[in-house]
């Protein structure tokens, strides 16, 4: 199981596709407020967050869920612009496991999913 707060349409999609294709379990929680739960709820072994997402405050969520004893070992991968070196910092400092451009998550997606 993969959740994934993702929170654009056209990303959403891309990772809704390859994931019933690769027949990957995915779940797109898209409120801020339930993503820890949801994230406690389903146990996934990856967890793939839009670090542009304003709406599900996506470094709040991960100095949230590194901060849980019982969550601290869940995997997070988020996807950014590549210009916008601001974010990208601010989620390594917050304790992200990996931060991918956005370009290279779709390129890599099927590895992703699959690997989780």
């Amino acid at each position: 199981m993969i959740v994934c707060a993702i929170d654009d349409l056209m990303f959403s999609i891309k990772v809704s596709t390859a994931a019933k294709s690769l027949k990957v379990d995915v779940y797109f929680e898209r409120s801020g407020d339930k993503l820890l739960e949801t994230i406690r709820d389903k146990r996934p072994s990856l967890v793939i967050l839009d670090l542009n997402s304003a709406r599900l405050r996506p470094l709040d969520a991960i100095v949230a869920l590194k901060r849980d004893p019982d969550l601290s070992a869940t995997k997070t991968l988020g996807y950014v612009s590549h210009v916008d070196t601001a974010t990208i910092e601010a989620a390594r400092a917050a304790g992200i496991d990996q931060v991918m451009a956005r370009s290279a998550f779709v390129a890599q997606l099927g590895e992703i999913l699959t690997s989780a």
